[in-house]
């Protein structure tokens, strides 16, 4: 009996859907536990879904562009476990304005949302590699989402601490707008979150949300993180039609 059962729960724990994250270190920071102070906003949404019914997996990863998970073979560890009824709800932008192929990070994609490419020596994995444009890339994860039957969401990356006036500088012109760009041709769903973020930090004023980022500009503390996590999860609630709404805790 005792074989059986636990045989059932493992069966079960396999047609429980997952959540999958992907993302860089404004998602998971470090370790994803705090042990540096700072948080993403993926290593704190588990809390608000009913994880009796489903499976939430961060598998963001800090410093990492919408090109350098991929070219890593981090989504494709991801694919090979990916099923049907799953969702991946992913967040990229922070790390894509970087070069293509400088000797220190090489993460860089092109700007926009286009099929434009340019060949290059990456110096960091020592091999020619074709880069794309962020679009590209986030078209990639989407598409091939869709095709295993998961469901793919598109967030819009996180606002910095950056005021001016009493105004937090958006992505409207770059990041935020390629992302619902892709999301629309694609078919994903869409979070405006560097909208939501920024919206609620204004309210604040920029003296409380200082308290968010011990260190930069970028990377919050627990406190932002839970801000963060908090308007994905207000974002989710705003989709028409997205099945991952059911999930959440009561």
């Amino acid at each position: 009996m005792l074989i059986l059962s636990s045989f059932t729960v493992l069966l079960l724990q396999q047609k429980k859907p997952v959540l999958y994250i992907i993302g860089d270190s404004t998602v998971k920071n470090g370790d994803g536990k705090g042990s540096n102070k700072l948080w993403g906003w993926g290593s704190i949404i588990g809390s608000y879904f009913d994880t009796t019914e489903m499976d939430v997996r961060n598998h963001a990863i800090g410093g990492r562009s919408s090109r350098t998970f991929l070219t890593e073979g981090r989504w494709d560890s991801i694919l090979k476990t990916l099923k049907a009824g799953d969702y991946v709800l992913m967040q990229f932008g922070h790390n894509d304005g970087g070069a293509l192929d400088d000797t220190s990070r090489a993460r860089g994609t092109i700007k926009g949302t286009g099929e434009e490419y340019k060949d290059i020596y990456n110096p960091i994995r020592k091999v020619q590699e074709r880069v794309y444009t962020y679009g590209w890339y986030m078209r990639k994860y989407a598409n091939e989402a869709k095709a295993k039957g998961a469901i793919p969401i598109i967030c819009s990356p996180i606002p910095r601490n950056i005021f001016k006036d009493g105004k937090v500088e958006r992505a409207d012109d770059n990041y935020g707008k390629w992302a619902a760009e892709t999301a629309q041709t694609t078919g994903a769903f869409f979070i405006p979150l560097n909208t939501i973020v920024a919206d609620e930090y204004e309210a604040m004023g920029p003296e409380k949300v200082k308290a968010f980022f011990p260190g930069d500009h970028t990377h919050t503390n627990e406190e932002g993180a839970k801000v963060n996590a908090a308007a994905v999860v207000k974002g989710l609630k705003q989709l028409e039609g997205c099945s991952l709404t059911c999930l959440l805790a009561k």
